[in-house]
């Protein structure tokens, strides 16, 4: 197959038109002209000189989970789908493992494992695009003990668009343009070219086993002390004895729902540092300090659907009562892996995100934010689809010196926060985003506030921003916002000169990306 071209009048068009989350495009007059879906890095690069002769806007896509409209709303426009780029077999010359742009995480964990017994640090939900993950710095389960995926990567190849409006095929590394390199590690999509395969030389072992968990509360008698007790102690777990190098093995997710969902909850994922489970003592440790709080049986209905993709907990066996009451199963690695839930909304639902990352526990003033808005009930708003999930962070991630050669700047955090509001109709999105909005601003101007950055998790002793792979509009009405993504050191600065020298004539861009 070469490239297809697929236009408004195509009947596959409305359903390529749309991505994960539904609010996007607005309409079909904000859509684009065309989808030009590409099988090779070679079409790929025909399809991009031919859209930009023809003065026309590209915007890329891989798996489709932007969380904002950087994609859909491109009127007159093409988007270029690189959801068929999925091969992981070794180019010559190039570094030795390769995870094409359009893989799905899923696909990239079952091709690595069978044919090297690796695997990278990234998300648990399986259909996201290795495309906007990796250079976003993406995360998951085990990046506690391995870092983030873009810490692993070698090379990337990359097509970028000179003066002339010429299209280059680039392989870049630290040691050919590396402040390209070190820019597609971490800043986002979207922003200097597109890319097209990852390389990576090295690649962390892919555990034997591991050990998931699920401790659920009932929101029914859940009363302001047991919820700041449960959300204190979670908190202060991992500013403390969860910076000690054992224990990264342990990740963690608190999913803070609304009282309306009937239950919130914690989900585990465990392996002892060397990919074993044969020492439990970190896990029961961590267990145990949730028995004052009264957990009910944890089951699977329990969480929510953006929960399960975090985390996948089946039924317990045996008879034990602390297996039965934290669900707690063994599994082989890969099982547990490539059985990953959706997370963060299906291509049918609509959503709105934020995040913030944490370098210290909630304070009371924030668990009492939370506690407020979670009992508040929104007349006329179905809030059972809000969930803060509050993850692990920290540890093998947390290496002061991967800020230097990377783009991701957050390196102190114990916590990373994702709001998430999922809902069906387009009549409710006023009330969701609005009550998101009201939470979130309400959260971030505490006592806790930097006076001239209320409002968001500005970096401080507390905070340390934003995560751009959860991009948010909202940030845009703050005129540092750039600072929110990238800190307020030399990064963002560092960012635009390379925007300058590879993409001069701001060929992509979003309403997020590196203003040149």
């Amino acid at each position: 197959m070469s490239i297809e071209v697929v236009t408004r009048q195509d009947p596959r068009f409305p359903s390529l038109n749309q991505g994960h989350n539904a609010r996007f495009p607005p309409s079909l007059s904000d859509a684009a002209d065309r989808i030009e879906v590409c099988d090779t890095a070679e079409d790929v690069a025909q399809a991009l000189q031919r859209v930009v002769n023809s003065g026309s806007r590209p915007t890329v896509r891989s798996g489709g989970h932007c969380y904002e409209d950087f994609v859909y709303t491109n009127p007159h426009g093409a988007i270029l789908d690189l959801s068929l780029l999925t091969r992981t077999t070794p180019v010559a010359g190039a570094p030795r493992y390769r995870i094409q742009a359009g893989t799905q995480l899923g696909t990239a964990y079952i091709d690595l494992y069978k044919r090297y017994g690796v695997t990278i640090p990234g998300g648990s939900c399986g259909t996201v695009g290795a495309g906007g993950h990796i250079c976003g710095g993406g995360y998951g389960l085990l990046s506690r003990l391995h870092g983030l995926t873009c810490d692993w990567l070698s090379a990337v190849d990359i097509l970028t668009v000179n003066s002339h409006g010429k299209v280059i095929s680039r392989r870049v590394d630290k040691d050919n343009h590396p402040d390209l390199f070190r820019a597609c590690c971490g800043a986002g999509g979207g922003n200097f070219g597109i890319i097209t395969d990852y390389y990576f030389s090295d690649l962390p072992t892919a555990p034997q086993q591991v050990i998931a968990a699920y401790i659920a509360f009932a929101w029914a008698d859940m009363t302001p002390e047991r919820f700041r007790g449960i959300v204190s102690t979670f908190g202060n777990y991992w500013e403390t004895r969860g910076q000690d190098k054992e224990t990264w093995g342990l990740f963690s997710v608190m999913g803070l729902t609304h009282s309306s969902s009937g239950h919130l909850g914690i989900s585990i994922q465990f392996c002892n540092p060397d990919g074993t489970c044969r020492d439990l003592r970190v896990l029961n440790e961590f267990l145990n300090l949730f028995e004052p709080f009264n957990p009910v049986a944890g089951t699977r209905a329990n969480m929510t659907s953006a929960t399960r993709g975090r985390l996948t907990t089946l039924h317990a066996s045996g008879s034990d009562s602390l297996e039965t009451r934290y669900n707690i199963s063994r599994h082989l690695w890969l099982n547990a892996t490539v059985r990953g839930g959706e997370g963060g909304g299906g291509g049918e639902r609509r959503g709105k995100y934020k995040s913030s990352y944490m370098k210290r526990n909630f304070t009371p003033a924030e668990i009492e934010c939370c506690y407020k808005y979670l009992r508040r009930d929104e007349a006329g708003t179905d809030l059972r689809g809000f969930t803060i999930l509050v993850d692990s962070y920290g540890g093998a991630i947390n290496r002061k010196e991967l800020a230097e050669s990377t783009s991701v700047t957050q390196r102190s955090s114990i916590m990373k926060l994702q709001f998430i509001a999922i809902w069906e109709h387009a009549e409710n999105d006023a009330g969701n985003i609005g009550w998101m909005r009201e939470f979130y601003t309400d959260l971030y101007s505490g006592p806790n506030a930097d006076p001239y950055h209320k409002g968001t998790p500005y970096f401080s002793d507390h905070y340390e921003g934003c995560y751009i792979n959860y991009p948010d509009r909202d940030m845009l009405s703050y005129p540092y916002w750039p600072q929110l993504y990238y800190g307020e050191q030399q990064l963002y600065p560092f960012l635009q000169n390379v925007k300058q020298r590879y993409d001069p004539n701001n060929i992509f861009h979003h309403a997020m990306s590196i203003r040149a």
